[in-house]
């Protein structure tokens, strides 16, 4: 099963690794899944804003 992913450049929409219109790499267009027991989260955030625990 292959996820739509989304270019970050043009915001096209696509299945393919690399965006057709402009050639850049694309990202997954969904987050990851959320799981209440995650240990990592605490670091996941910290480095989402950027502060080094």
């Amino acid at each position: 099963m292959r996820l739509i992913r989304k270019c970050p450049r043009d915001g096209a929409y696509t299945l393919h690794e690399k965006c057709p219109t402009c050639g850049a790499e694309t990202k997954p267009a969904h987050p990851p899944r959320f799981s209440p027991v995650d240990r990592m989260v605490k670091y996941r955030i910290l480095a989402r804003r950027g502060k080094v625990c």
